[in-house]
């Protein structure tokens, strides 16, 4: 069971760097590089063979529009930011970065984990009872689209998965609370031996794993907030279905995941990951747009929506990005293809400053021309919400020597935070 918050992490919102907070992340993955020309960044003074079929429509930001597909999320412009300008990007199919904020090359022994298992390693779970990291992501067919893990932050950080397995495991099945009581008893015994004889730390791992069973096999409030019978239905008819065939080699576009992922981080998640849909369009580009934007539309601008009426937005961050943007040039399969020189990103909530657009790209939409952002500064942006002072916060690697969170010289992005 992975994502488990450590004993002694619970006290980490003492340590220098790190504000008491019960602030949380929702990252919505959008597999395979969504076409950034033909959601946010349209050209429409390029030649036809770039500017693509779609057309423009006004926001409630004066001066910034977006795809006509997209009219839910132009109505809220005022309460998000989009980044234009990514620029550091790679061409590899996979949620490495969008996940670490890292290229995969240098990492260290270990590996570089992902932000969730960083967060949950940082501020350990915000309730006992359920995890600090959660994945909504199924395993996909392409396997990179899983790539990332906790890396060094250890096993015990890593999300937990409520697939149908996980779910049955968290129940008691016919076990007395009582009898759970000494079988811990028991293990707390184990525990204090093995903590007296390993120096390493990596035997802690498994403290996180048992203390934080226990917690969800006696608590009904990890499994309470996975409930959608719980939900208003009239919250759940706003945010809408979606379509829950698998598309690609990605994944399905459950709109009630976006739910989901509110009621986690409602319930003391502070830290969960939605994959959806599959954006790789490298043939029948407007087609597979004018069928997918729509329910990408209505899922996140509910979910915008929603954090706002509940009074979230200052404690709940939103980010929905893909690994890379897509080719300027329409090719002859009338898709786009790969293109890592210019990315975009949507963020909302988390106390940041929105209603903006940063960066901007060229005229035909390749290059950045103005404001250049890294991934990296993004993932700083991310902590600085959270409360972690990506300054002064470290994580030792699997040799003990300490490592910085996000990539040097990558600070927390002024046009968010101030």
């Amino acid at each position: 069971m992975g994502g488990l918050a450590l004993p002694q992490l619970l006290r980490a919102e003492s340590v220098s760097g790190i504000r008491s907070s019960h602030k949380s992340v929702i990252m919505v993955y959008l597999p395979g590089g969504p076409p950034h020309q033909d959601t946010f960044d349209l050209k429409q003074d390029a030649p036809a063979e770039i500017r693509g079929e779609f057309r423009p429509i006004s926001t409630t930001l004066p001066g910034f529009q977006i795809c006509e597909h997209l009219p839910r999320l132009a109505r809220l412009a005022h309460k998000y930011t989009v980044i234009r300008s990514i620029a550091d990007a790679v061409d590899d199919h996979s949620d490495f970065m969008c996940q670490t904020g890292r290229r995969k090359g240098n990492a260290p022994p270990g590996g570089w984990p992902t932000m969730g298992a960083c967060v949950s390693r940082v501020l350990g779970a915000g309730d006992g009872t359920v995890p600090a990291f959660i994945g909504l992501e199924p395993r996909m067919q392409h396997r990179p689209y899983n790539a990332a893990t906790a890396g060094f932050a250890g096993v015990a950080h890593d999300s937990f998965k409520p697939a149908a397995d996980a779910k049955g495991d968290m129940v008691l099945n016919g076990v007395s609370s009582e009898r759970l009581a000494d079988r811990r008893e028991l293990l707390r015994a184990f525990d204090q031996y093995r903590r007296d004889v390993d120096g390493s730390g990596l035997m802690a791992g498994l403290d996180g794993f048992n203390q934080q069973a226990f917690g969800m096999l006696t608590s009904s409030r990890l499994l309470s907030a996975l409930d959608l019978s719980k939900e208003d239905p009239r919250v759940l008819e706003r945010y809408g279905k979606g379509d829950s065939k698998v598309h690609g080699d990605a994944a399905p576009m459950l709109n009630e995941q976006f739910c989901t992922a509110r009621r986690l981080v409602e319930a003391g998640a502070r830290f969960v990951t939605v994959a959806y849909g599959f954006w790789d369009y490298h043939g029948n580009n407007f087609g597979n747009a004018r069928n997918d934007l729509p329910m990408l539309d209505q899922g996140l601008s509910a979910l915008i929506e929603d954090i706002h009426e509940r009074g979230l937005d200052k404690d709940v961050t939103v980010i929905a990005w893909g690994e890379f943007g897509r080719s300027p040039t329409i090719n002859k399969d009338g898709g786009r293809d790969h293109w890592p020189r210019a990315n975009c990103a949507l963020l909302a909530g988390g106390g940041m400053r929105h209603g903006q657009v940063v960066g901007a790209t060229d005229r035909l939409g390749g290059e950045p021309s103005e404001r250049p952002v890294l991934f990296g500064e993004v993932f700083a942006s991310l902590y600085a919400a959270l409360g972690i002072d990506v300054n002064k916060v470290t994580l030792p690697d699997l040799t003990g020597r300490p490592q910085y969170l996000v990539p040097d010289g990558c600070q927390p992005m002024r046009e968010l935070l101030g």
